[in-house]
């Protein structure tokens, strides 16, 4: 009688489980058939001290994404897509790895090399990792990160209405006095030469590669008007910085087409609408106006951006917070540039 009942008894237990198993496999977790949690433009701040950007957005029938990582341009992704129903993937080609030349230095080889950046969603922020194979073809680099989500750019600000405080030269004319390098630790090229300050990065020809630094004021600003006179030997490159976020490009682009990278552009974000440059070695002036996350510059007289939205940092920023006050700073990293009767004015609120 013991056993009849024991063997009834696992007969039902074996049926209940069969039904468990049998509603578990009717009852699927459904997956995820978007990721607009990843959708918007969020700036990150990189492992090391480096800012970028990234924005994600639906096409028509796919989801396409830019990026900026550290220095450089925005540019687009390779490819984006969603794995494990919570790990956004974003994949960064460099098509042109040269692995191989020939006896005229031609490239005769090369590879296709794929990073890639593996991002969860984590509250209201996003954090990840970028995976960077080594050239050796041994071994991945890695790199953390996180982000957070910008609001959108408010509407274009009425300049006619705006106040403006006192006025705050930043440039004395004498010494570095208010100003000092981005990173100590990187050589200082600049110095005041007949009233106008000159950073001159020299390379020794068979010598170590010198790392010069950029020059920024101790003083921070928000909103402002900024005055400027420059002047840029041929070939020639620097960048003004508005709040350590938003380069200016400054540099020789003389009777070149319209260009996000030519002088007077926000760095690879906005075109000036007509070219205003004048030839290298001439005294050129900017007036910058940063306002309610806009961008207006007249480059020597001419308005080459006219309010218009600015929507992440630049290559090469200092800070992420787009609503934190920030510095200015001049690039000093690339070559030979003079700065002069540098005024900057803030805006009231």
């Amino acid at each position: 009688m013991k056993t009849r009942l024991l063997l009834l008894f696992l007969a039902a237990s074996l049926m209940m489980a069969t039904s468990c198993r049998t509603e578990q496999r009717e009852l699927p977790v459904a997956p995820k058939t978007d990721i607009t949690e990843f959708t918007g433009q969020w700036t990150i701040d990189i492992e090391g001290g480096s800012v970028g950007w990234l924005e994600v957005r639906q096409e028509d029938k796919y989801y396409d994404a830019d990026i900026l990582w550290g220095g450089g341009s925005v540019l687009p992704v390779s490819n984006i897509f969603l794995a494990r129903d919570h790990i956004l993937m974003i994949q960064r080609t460099n098509p042109n790895v040269v692995r191989k030349r020939d006896d005229n230095n031609n490239p005769v080889r090369t590879h296709m090399v794929t990073s890639w950046l593996e991002i969860v969603k984590n509250g209201e922020r996003i954090e990840g990792i970028l995976l960077s194979p080594r050239l050796s073809g041994i071994g991945v680099d890695t790199t953390t990160f996180t982000g957070v989500k910008l609001p959108p750019v408010p509407p274009a600000p009425d300049l006619s209405k705006i106040k403006f405080g006192d006025p705050v030269t930043l440039f004395n004319g004498k010494d570095l006095t208010g100003w000092k390098l981005t990173n100590e630790k990187q050589v200082n090229g600049w110095k005041v030469v007949d009233g106008t300050l000159v950073n001159d990065p020299v390379q020794k020809e068979g010598e170590p590669r010198i790392s010069y630094g950029n020059l920024r004021t101790e003083q921070v600003f928000e909103d402002f008007n900024l005055k400027l006179e420059v002047n840029i030997p041929a070939g020639s490159n620097s960048g003004v910085y508005l709040r350590g976020m938003y380069e200016i490009q400054v540099m020789d682009s003389y009777k070149r087409e319209t260009d996000s990278h030519n002088m007077g552009a926000v760095y690879s974000r906005i075109k000036p609408t007509v070219a205003a440059e004048k030839p290298a070695g001439e005294w050129q002036t900017l007036d910058i106006t940063l306002c309610d996350r806009h961008i207006t510059v007249i480059l020597n007289g001419v308005k080459i951006i006219d309010n218009q939205p600015v929507h992440g940092p630049t290559g090469g920023a200092i800070q992420s917070d787009v609503f934190a006050p920030g510095p200015i700073y001049l690039q000093g990293d690339h070559g030979k540039v003079a700065y002069r009767n540098i005024l900057l004015t803030p805006i009231v609120k």
